[in-house]
């Protein structure tokens, strides 16, 4: 897409969604509320990684958490990644991420090769669906339930809602949501969630639709980084609202897919860093090597959280690159839409 194309399009969605896209000025004077929020305490430590409780829901996840993406990724060799994920495990990193569709099934399979031999239950495990119609939504829970060798998942979500006719879409009679609260009474998920990182007003539009339907999240995963606060900013959108809600809110994309290496602003353990010193639950990275976890590792051990002028050092570097958001491809373009390009995922 040619800049000037973009840039209209960008403020276009912007003047929809209610989010203007700040000025590198401005967006390096200021530090949003959101961001300067106390992150969630701690309830506990496990191997020097704090654990926090999961929103309202009866659970403790680790502050950090393991992408599933990376680890099914044709590059990484099956034999590494069941060792990343069971050395997390024993260091205290209990959340493990994954989906449905990642790398056609490959992430969910060498996480459930890596969780035999007693792992499982060192891990709150959660995956994602894409399946919106009944059938889809019950094919694919029970795809995923074989191929990580468990009989529950603990945290289910509803993948990529990227379109404001989600919400309205899964909350029909038959649909998603009745699928996955059918599941949670036959104990086959624990908590429900929903992900995405299109536009912070499908989010919000998400979390409200669930009000009017008298149902309420357990989790909702966005991008949570240093570049989101310059434009159409889920930090400072959406995190509001499921605080109020007691929606616990799991930051995803805290390098934006490796773009702010690209900006050569800040450093990924920096932007690592800042992502956790917002008001998430936990955060969670991508781990293709052993040195990607060892690094994560580093910055999760006797985490303090950035105070508030560390975090305006982070966004007075970063607003110069951040505020048409050209190192958000996700916000902007269908590149990392699955379901766009594979509609048949829906059902």
């Amino acid at each position: 897409m040619k800049r000037r194309n973009f840039l209209k399009q960008a403020a276009a969605v912007a003047a929809v969604a209610g989010i203007k896209s700040v000025s590198a000025q401005e967006g390096a004077s200021r530090l949003h509320a959101v961001t300067a929020g106390v992150p969630v305490p701690f309830v506990k430590t496990v191997n020097g990684i704090g654990r926090r409780k999961l929103g309202r829901a009866d659970a403790e996840v680790s502050i950090i958490g393991i992408g599933g993406y990376h680890l099914g990724l044709p590059s990484v060799r099956e034999e590494d990644a069941i060792k990343i994920i069971r050395r997390a495990l024993d260091e205290g990193i209990n959340f493990l991420d994954n989906c449905w569709d990642y790398n056609g099934g490959v992430s969910e399979e060498r996480m459930g090769k890596a969780l035999a031999d007693g792992y499982r239950k060192k891990a709150f495990l959660m995956t994602k669906i894409d399946g919106r119609t009944g059938a889809e939504a019950r094919k694919q829970i029970d795809q995923s339930l074989s191929r990580l060798k468990t009989d529950h998942i603990d945290l289910l979500q509803i993948h990529e809602v990227i379109r404001m006719g989600d919400a309205e879409q899964a909350f029909q009679p038959g649909y998603v949501i009745d699928v996955l609260q059918q599941a949670r009474k036959e104990g086959k998920i624990g908590f429900i969630g929903f992900t995405g990182h299109k536009k912070p007003a499908m989010h919000v539009n998400m979390l409200e639709t669930a009000a009017k339907h008298g149902f309420r999240f357990d989790t909702v995963q966005m991008p949570v980084n240093a570049l989101d606060e310059h434009f159409d900013s889920f930090g400072q959108t959406v995190i509001p609202v499921a605080q109020k809600l007691g929606t616990a809110v799991l930051g995803m994309k805290s390098l934006s897919n490796a773009a702010i290496l690209k900006t050569k602003t800040i450093t990924a353990p920096e932007a690592l860093h800042f992502a956790m010193s917002v008001p998430v639950t936990m955060t969670i990275t991508g781990c293709e090597s052993m040195a990607n976890l060892e690094q994560a590792l580093s910055v999760a051990r006797d985490f303090k959280p950035m105070d508030e002028q560390q975090k305006i050092a982070i966004l007075n570097k970063t607003a110069p690159v951040g505020n048409a958001g050209q190192f958000e491809d996700y916000k902007s373009s269908t590149i990392y839409d699955g379901t766009f390009h594979n509609p048949k995922w829906l059902g």
